[in-house]
């Protein structure tokens, strides 16, 4: 048995991943239970199939992935195949995704019930990562009108955080304009991560624009004994051979809509297969780092060196080091920048703000004051660009 996530860079989040593979493997004693990622952690599909597969005569996967989008229909699809060329004696049973299950709907209202003890006063946003498969967004649509039928909320909503419209905000935005006491905000994501941080952001934004409102962001699903349950039946019906993909409405197999001119047909299953080519190439390695608060450039070039930049780059350096900011900030040596006879010249981003006649002297103001509270420092502004 061979679950498999989607990865993510996030440690926290592929931990939450493996702690749900383990609680399923401690119901299900008569298999081998083992987990992969489809890209950004390891072990791969690709490698963990091939490892089961000289091992075991049966290997079933299951796609432990929300709604059937083009990861399933593609590189599930193309990993077994290659798997099948090596291990032709092995039967390889792929699962369709949770898709839209009578537990999942479960699983997303037990998020929402503890927060909804009066529905005529409360919006609600159910919020997916969103695809480029329209059958995947479809279905969120119809599993959150399953979950919410007869509820009684004051209106429910979908946005998506990437990819596809709704747009998270606007779907905010028409919540609000409900004059609802209380909005909701349900992430319809299995583990938290690097999207559930830009959702945060994005509610805590609307929030403050609009304090008369409650804002409530829910729970991610996370190993719910429904999303277990809904993940056990899945791989029972498959192993039945009654677990069939619905490819009818399926873009990588005919056109569909108006995206078939971008991404459908056989354009989508090529770029899939380019795509699978990058996912081990994907994750993160020794030298990532977040996005970066503030990069500092200076000008060392001859005429910049003469009037001191060194001393002040050594200095900047040390002072951001004993201030535990090198994570978050950096420094970066220039050739000349076109302000010869007026340095040392630095330049910080993305401010655009450009500082001459700096000395090692003003290289504590810089730090205390710019770069951790945005505050000039007026007597060496040079230019700022806007």
């Amino acid at each position: 048995m061979l679950i498999v996530g989607h990865g993510s860079r996030e440690a926290p989040a592929n931990a939450d991943f493996e702690a749900l593979c383990a609680a399923y493997a401690a119901h299900s004693p008569a298999s081998t239970v083992r987990h992969a990622y489809i890209e950004l952690a390891h072990p791969l599909l690709e490698d963990a199939l091939l490892a089961a597969a000289a091992e075991h005569l049966e290997v079933v996967v299951a796609p432990l992935l929300l709604f059937g989008g083009p990861h399933l229909k593609n590189d599930f699809t193309l990993a077994i195949a290659r798997a099948r060329a090596q291990f032709p004696n092995v039967r390889f049973v792929l699962a369709p995704a949770l898709g839209v299950h009578p537990n999942m709907v479960d699983a997303l209202y037990a998020q929402i019930a503890p927060h909804a003890a009066d529905p005529a006063s409360t919006a609600l946003v159910v919020v997916g990562r969103g695809a480029s498969d329209p059958d995947a967004n479809g279905d969120l649509f119809k599993l959150v009108r399953l979950c919410t039928e007869g509820r009684g909320f004051a209106s429910v909503d979908v946005g998506f955080l990437g990819i596809t419209q709704p747009a998270l905000a606007p779907a905010l935005e028409r919540a609000q304009r409900q004059r609802p006491s209380r909005i909701i905000v349900a992430p319809y994501m299995l583990f938290a991560g690097r999207l559930m941080n830009r959702l945060q952001d994005q509610v805590a934004q609307l929030a403050e624009r609009t304090p008369w409102i409650s804002f409530q962001v829910t729970n991610v699903l996370g190993a719910h004994p429904s999303v277990l349950e809904a993940l056990r039946e899945r791989i029972a019906a498959a192993q039945r051979g009654d677990g069939a993909m619905p490819c009818d409405t399926c873009q990588y197999r005919r056109a569909i809509g108006s995206v078939s001119q971008e991404v459908g047909g056989l354009r989508a299953l090529l770029w899939s297969v380019r795509h699978s080519v990058t996912h081990g190439q994907a994750m993160p390695h020794v030298h990532a780092h977040k996005p970066l608060v503030k990069h500092v450039l200076i000008c060392t070039n001859a005429d910049c060196a003469d009037r001191g930049s060194l001393a002040v780059l050594t200095s900047l350096r040390r002072e951001l080091k004993a201030n535990k900011l090198m994570e978050r900030m950096r420094v970066t040596r220039t050739g000349c920048m076109g302000r010869c006879g007026e340095g040392p010249t630095l330049v910080v981003y993305p401010d655009g703000v450009w500082y001459r006649g700096f000395s090692e002297a003003d290289v504590h103001s810089l730090v205390h004051d710019h770069l951790l509270r945005d505050q000039l420092v007026a007597k060496l502004v040079d230019n700022i660009m806007g």
